[in-house]
């Protein structure tokens, strides 16, 4: 008994040995996948919360006061220039343009038979000329009533979309009072506001450029189809919050944008021979960015790094590596501080393009 004890340990031991030599050949057999950072000019996309409005937006307010007799469009309708769109009661502007007309026809006559007067002698010039002034002020009285008469209806300024009514049928309207709002979405502005620091890189950089594209990023986190282009910035900076705000125009030829929505300006920054990672080989301790550095006898050392900017599966580095650095980019959660390790090298230029199709699917 005491003999099938001793061969059950020995061959415990055989066992736990030979599991023990397989699992040290595995390790010393593995490879790790290591590469190197990528310097070169990178182009990123500073972010800017939007304010999309329409390049032509007003307010169609009544001219005269009455009773809303008359709407001809819809709300959210697309209207032309000069289509009728409201019509104020006119009873009371038509009878003021019929006596308007005929104190001019009265003093269109008398100015006729004053000046046969005249020559004929009989009346001195001086009539001729009362009458005559008589005559234009009766003109100028019929025209003033032909135009409130003419405020009477409402027509578009340019083509547009109708905005919601504020005033229903028959509503007595005030001088001044608001219908709706009419917007023209061919074209649109979009205000964002860029900080004091960054508004003075801009500048620097505007100065011998063109003018400076950019990108709309929808609420839907899609991108809008068409470039815009800054155009303006505003006179002063806001004291409270010490930006200022730029303006980019965006054609709109399907009609997507409308007046008030918001998004999210895109604006390109190229930065001169960045270093560029992979996100996946760094790792955080506590709130601080590291990566593994393998050095001339392939030991890994922990090396703090700064991030300057965060693209899709990349990181830009602001400090704590070089382009001569290799640095291992797979298997972090397999290996420790100053351990050796077989490793296969990989230019991360050719992940960057994997990583590129990947982020484009």
């Amino acid at each position: 008994m005491k003999r099938i004890f001793i061969l059950a340990i020995v061959a415990t031991v055989f066992i736990f040995s030979s599991c023990k030599h397989k699992e040290e050949e595995k390790q010393e057999d593995l490879k790790f996948l290591v590469t190197s950072p990528l310097e070169r000019d990178t182009i990123i996309y500073k972010e800017y919360v939007g304010q999309v409005q329409s390049a032509s937006h007003i307010e169609l307010r009544s001219q005269e006061k009455g009773y809303l007799e008359k709407i001809f469009v819809d709300e959210g309708q697309f209207v032309k220039k000069g289509q009728l769109m409201f019509k104020i009661m006119p009873l009371i502007y038509q009878a003021e343009v019929e006596k308007a007309k005929a104190e001019m026809n009265f003093a269109e006559i008398e100015y006729r038979n004053t000046k046969s007067l005249t020559d004929n002698n009989v009346v001195s010039p001086n009539e001729l000329a009362l009458a005559k002034a008589k005559l234009d002020k009766a003109k100028a009285e019929l025209a003033l009533a032909q135009a409130h008469l003419s405020f009477t209806e409402i027509r578009a300024p340019f083509d547009g979309i109708m905005d919601r009514f504020q005033k229903r049928l028959g509503s007595l309207i005030d001088e001044g009072e608001l219908l709706s709002t009419l917007s023209d979405n061919s074209r649109m502005w979009v205000y964002f506001n860029v900080p004091e620091a960054e508004y003075l890189d801009y500048i620097k950089k505007a100065k011998a450029k063109n003018a400076q594209n950019v990108l709309l990023q929808m609420a839907n986190k899609e991108l809008f189809d068409v470039p815009g282009v800054v155009e303006t910035i505003e006179a002063d900076f806001n004291n409270e919050t010490g930006n200022i705000a730029f303006r980019a125009t965006f054609p709109n030829p399907k009609g997507i944008l409308r007046h008030g929505e918001t998004g999210n300006i895109l604006m390109p920054v190229t930065l001169k021979n960045a270093i560029l990672i992979p996100q996946k080989a760094t790792f955080d301790v506590l709130d601080k960015k590291y990566v593994y550095v393998v050095d001339e006898n392939n030991v890994l050392k922990a090396k703090q790094i700064t991030i300057a900017q965060e693209l899709p599966h990349v990181y830009v580095v602001g400090s704590g590596l070089s382009a001569k650095d290799k640095i291992l980019a797979e298997g972090l959660g397999k290996v420790k501080n100053n351990e050796k390790i077989k490793y296969e090298f990989v230019p991360f230029e050719k992940e960057l393009a994997e990583l590129n199709n990947l982020h484009a699917e």
